[in-house]
């Protein structure tokens, strides 16, 4: 990590730029999902297959079951994400004794702004939802065709266009290599980090800013109990390293245009058998047996 400064949160940024944006910071956490099962060994290596992503190899899970999975996870998170409600994303490792948290791949995005009309987006996103309902089990969409979609022409608004006219357009080539270089970080580390221990299975977590009404009533997030809380905390980076508790390895800071954001990994001193997983919102416990 460096100690470079978010940009400020007050930039207006287009709405159609805006969900491109959301979409594209999804698209990545999706791809650092995979890439993080398939290097630390969640499941086997047979269950993916190499595509590319940005002309960048990258490993994709070819069982439908859990694609849905994880794209209904990270659909969730993008709604928090639009409502600049999240301080962080995890993506944890759970020992199988226990489910006990023993590695978190952390996501900061603590400066991302509010960039999308709540109600607006709750209703793209339940629009789209029922648009795929029952299609769970579908072939999954490799990232060259989701890329090739993603770069058909198209004609540019007008408001689009105004904002090229004032210069206020956002770079996508800076984005795009910001994302490349973020993925290529993550897959480095998890590639040298190896197989994890036989069993291990993971959760899709986020960590709610303060004052942020939590998604309760929700089918899809747990609460985590009021003990397992983190402390509130302003710092920018996550606190030193406690020997024999916890080592934390910085990944990446990224910086494109509006988008910043910070990844490093945390790795836990294995728990007693029976301390419960430390997370603060799970979208359910994906287990290492197929769905």
């Amino acid at each position: 990590m460096s100690s470079s400064t978010a940009p400020s949160s007050g930039d207006a940024v287009p709405i159609p730029q805006a969900r491109t944006l959301l979409t594209t910071f999804t698209t990545f956490l999706t791809l650092a999902v995979h890439t993080i099962l398939y290097h630390r060994a969640i499941y086997p290596p047979e269950a993916f297959l190499l595509a590319r992503f940005h002309n960048l190899p990258v490993r994709q899970c070819r069982h439908p079951g859990l694609c849905a999975w994880i794209n209904d996870s990270l659909t969730q998170v993008r709604a928090l994400l639009a409502r600049a409600q999240l301080d962080r994303v995890c993506i944890n490792i759970h020992q199988r004794r226990g489910l006990a948290v023993v590695e978190r791949w952390v996501f900061d995005v603590s400066s991302f702004p509010a960039w999308v009309d709540d109600e607006a987006e709750r209703a793209r996103l339940a629009a789209a939802a029922a648009k795929g309902k029952g299609k769970e089990r579908a072939r999954p969409v490799t990232w060259e065709e989701r890329e090739r979609r993603e770069q058909r022409p198209r004609r540019i608004t007008e408001a689009e266009r105004d904002e090229l006219e004032r210069g206020g357009a956002v770079n996508w080539v800076d984005v795009d290599e910001a994302m490349r270089g973020a993925l290529r970080r993550v897959a480095y580390a998890a590639e040298k980090k190896g197989a994890a221990e036989e069993g291990c299975t993971f959760t899709i977590a986020v960590e709610l800013k303060d004052g942020a009404q939590p998604p309760l009533g929700s089918e899809h997030w747990i609460p985590s109990q009021q003990d397992q809380q983190p402390p509130g905390s302003d710092e920018a980076f996550p606190p030193p390293s406690t020997p024999g508790d916890k080592s934390t390895t910085p990944l990446r800071t990224v910086t494109a245009g509006p988008l910043f954001f910070e990844c490093w990994i945390e790795e836990n001193a294995i728990p007693p058998p029976d301390k419960p997983p430390a997370h603060v919102v799970d979208f359910g416990t994906q287990d290492s047996e197929y769905p």
